[in-house]
């Protein structure tokens, strides 16, 4: 739908749908996006866009808060997902991937998306809760899978669909999930108060999080933060994930260089964040198959784009997708090609996966470096066939996801590399 409206009408156009007084206005151009993402906290509302999603992740959610509020909790948050952080959390995401991949069938088909949710869910529960390997770790993976499993209807999106008409109902089967989740987060959190001197996981940096008056997260507000760590960082970096073995997999020359470089690197998590070839490979698909392909803003007061006033209340989307396929940023846009990265730095208004401005992804950083320690992990292990050769997008939720969740074929599984370790 949004490439035919974009073809047919440019750089700027509306979608009514039933969101905003009017419809929703889409921009698609580069330089007008980058005006969109310098709005100020008090002149454009993306919490105000993201309100259909409230009812899953809560009301403290960074994703529905606007103004003071969202910038206090984002900043208390920041620490967390600083760049030096991520190599605390590169072994354990390794490690996971690894334990995926020795659990996949050789010589028959299977859903690759699957356990790309269960790599991405582990990780949250690894880096995020700070649970080990046991009993508890794999009760609660599973309980979080199928809680957020249940919310991947899209239909659930919709006020009318989030009626509560018993367990076998969809909202129904959801909130029973939820409230289960919601039990042990509580627990979670209340574990992680006691002890988050001890621990080195998000979540106790959370507990730990002070603003500038000295004012600490509440209970509430952290339980919602997790939620949206689980819905943010599982269901989208799978779909990343999947997409990547999409485009990768049929593409011998490009396996056979990603394996080399990845050779290279030692499964060293430092070493691999560095990899040039891999790190083009993620943008390259985050670039054609962005797992979102809007965000919103809502007009706080008037502004003026491309020509067209429009007034305060108005619903601005940049359209990530349409600026993603334009020709004149990125030539021969509807090829997967990863080197047109390699060496490249793209402006944050031409390559937007994660959003712009003050509301950029808070997590983008640790979503690539995941990316990349997942696909390190089985691409060098495993040799894989995909069953079909044409793959549509589908809806999942608020993703757009692999059709089928996109089966392949192992054909050979190696064994892990041993590590080498400075003398």
């Amino acid at each position: 739908m949004l490439d035919n409206a974009g073809s047919r009408f440019g750089d700027i156009f509306t979608l009514r749908l039933p969101v905003g007084a009017n419809g929703i206005v889409l921009v698609a151009n580069p330089e007008a996006v980058k005006e969109i993402f310098a709005l100020g906290p008090d002149e454009g509302h993306a919490g105000k866009a993201n309100i259909v999603l409230k009812p899953f992740l809560g009301r403290h959610s960074l994703l529905v808060l606007d103004g003071a509020e969202h910038g206090r909790q984002r900043k208390m948050m920041m620490p967390a997902f600083h760049g030096e952080r991520m190599q605390a959390y590169g072994q354990a995401m390794l490690d996971l991937a690894h334990d995926s991949v020795d659990g996949w069938p050789i010589g028959r088909s299977f859903v690759v998306h699957r356990p790309m949710q269960r790599i991405t869910t582990q990780v949250i529960l690894r880096t995020v809760f700070g649970v080990a390997a046991g009993p508890q770790f794999e009760e609660l993976a599973d309980l979080l899978a199928k809680t957020l499993d249940a919310a991947a209807w899209p239909g659930l999106l919709f006020p009318f669909m989030q009626k509560d008409l018993g367990p076998l109902s969809p909202w129904g089967r959801w909130r029973r999930l939820r409230d289960r989740a919601s039990s042990i987060l509580h627990e979670e959190i209340r574990q992680a108060r006691s002890n988050h001197e001890s621990r080195n996981d998000v979540l106790a940096m959370m507990v730990a999080a002070r603003d500038e008056s000295g004012r600490a997260l509440s209970d509430d507000e952290i339980h919602d933060e997790l939620i949206t760590l689980l819905v943010a960082g599982h269901e989208t970096t799978a779909t990343a994930l999947t997409w990547a073995l999409r485009w990768i997999v049929p593409n011998r020359e490009l396996t056979r260089r990603l394996q080399d470089e990845i050779a290279g690197a030692d499964d060293d998590p430092a070493k691999i964040a560095r990899l040039e070839l891999l790190d083009a490979t993620v943008k390259e698909t985050l670039r054609l198959q962005p797992v979102i392909p809007i965000v919103g803003r809502v007009l706080q007061e008037p502004m003026r784009v491309l020509g067209w006033d429009l007034p305060t209340g108005t619903w601005l989307a940049p359209a990530i997708a349409l600026i993603h396929q334009r020709a004149s940023l990125y030539p021969n846009p509807r090829r997967f090609d990863p080197d047109r990265f390699v060496g490249a730095r793209p402006a944050p208004w031409e390559w937007l996966p994660f959003g712009g401005g003050l509301r950029r992804c808070i997590g983008a950083a640790f979503a690539i470096y995941e990316m990349k320690m997942v696909l390190a992990a089985v691409l060098s292990r495993v040799s894989m066939r995909l069953v079909k050769n044409e793959v549509r997008t589908v809806r999942r939720s608020i993703t757009l996801a692999p059709d089928e969740g996109l089966p392949i074929v192992a054909l050979e599984r190696r064994p892990r590399k041993a590590r080498l370790r400075a003398a």
